[in-house]
């Protein structure tokens, strides 16, 4: 039984970018860090400081999930949290400097990830690509 292209397009999706995690966490394993721990500090490196709410929304994890994860990176000294000055409830999610320099080194070993995968590929095609995924996930999060 042959898949309809637009069932096609969603499988293909939903492998490549679990292929793509799975292949860069093993990447990762030798800096001592796991998919979800790279992606909270490159989050909270790309937008700090972020509140535990946001950081949580942004990975798309529920709260005590993130709770958790942030409790492990705060004792392995790569993530602080401080109160809001705007709001006692909240926490604030910042790097430290061993944060910044693991996140220096994560980012190393993704972008030469990256050009490995993409270096090869036709400027014009990855920009098409990349608007059309971009307009894909804006019309998925205007569903949710």
């Amino acid at each position: 039984m042959s898949l309809s292209l637009d069932e096609r397009f969603s499988h293909a999706l939903h492998t490549t970018a679990r292929a793509w995690r799975l292949a860069l966490d093993r990447r990762l394993k030798d800096l001592g860090m796991g998919q979800a721990s790279w992606m909270a500090i490159a989050a909270v490196a790309k937008a700090q400081p972020l509140s535990q709410t946001e950081l949580a929304r942004h990975l798309g994890v529920e709260d005590p999930t993130m709770v958790a994860m942030l409790d492990r990176l705060v004792k392995a000294g790569y993530l602080q949290r401080t109160p809001s000055g705007s709001d006692r409830r909240v926490k604030l999610v910042s790097l430290t400097p061993a944060g910044q320099d693991i996140y220096t080194r994560v980012k190393k070993e993704a972008n030469a990830f990256r050009q490995e995968l993409l270096g090869n590929t036709d400027p014009a095609t990855l920009a098409i690509v990349t608007g059309f995924l971009e307009q894909l996930q804006a019309a998925v999060e205007a569903k949710l």
